[in-house]
């Protein structure tokens, strides 16, 4: 009988804590490229996101100094000049998986909608996009890119370089979440 009660409270415990999957290790891309010019690109790999499986609550949070460009000088004007993480060192996103139903995940990717609060240079808009979840054992993968506006976030592109930038900035996600 001890067995049988202990077995069961490890697998309420087991459960309690797959409750929530998440990682430290996402990554996240932004392309404000124009044809033919500069690259304008950045990439992190230590974002941080969790997914609440009982509700579908999504969140994810990005250190802006942690983005790396291939340019150093372009790394320093992006951190200075238009985000000015020293002010805004982070951006965050707050949100749901509409419709979320884990026993839907598979090993094939299945899209969401997910729509929340998205803050980047202390601006908070609200948000609607595409997620693609996918199931592999214990571990999802989260994937998606939609598109910003600089100026919607309050972020100035001067004019002398407006010309170099896309109205229209991408950006990617890919997070594999996993109940560490």
């Amino acid at each position: 009988m001890k067995k049988i009660i202990l077995f069961t409270l490890l697998l309420v415990v087991n459960i309690t804590l797959a409750q929530r999957l998440l990682t430290r290790s996402g990554e996240i891309k932004f392309d404000a490229s124009m044809p033919n010019l500069v690259e304008i690109a950045g990439k992190s790999n230590t974002v941080s996101a969790i997914l609440d499986l009982p509700t579908g609550q999504f969140a994810t949070s990005v250190i802006i100094k942690s983005i790396r460009f291939k340019i150093p000088l372009m790394e320093e004007h992006f951190n200075e000049n238009y985000m000015e993480s020293s002010k805004f060192p982070n951006s965050t996103f707050k949100g749901k998986v509409i419709g979320f139903d884990a026993t839907k995940l598979s090993i094939n990717k299945v899209a969401f909608d997910i729509e929340g609060d998205l803050t980047i240079h202390g601006v908070t808009k609200k948000v609607k996009t595409k997620i693609y979840l996918s199931s592999n054992g214990s571990k999802v993968a989260a994937t998606g890119n939609f598109t910003v506006h600089a100026q919607d976030y309050g972020i100035e592109i001067p004019k002398l370089v407006k010309d170099k930038f896309a109205e229209q900035i991408k950006v990617s996600f890919n997070f594999d979440l996993d109940s560490k």
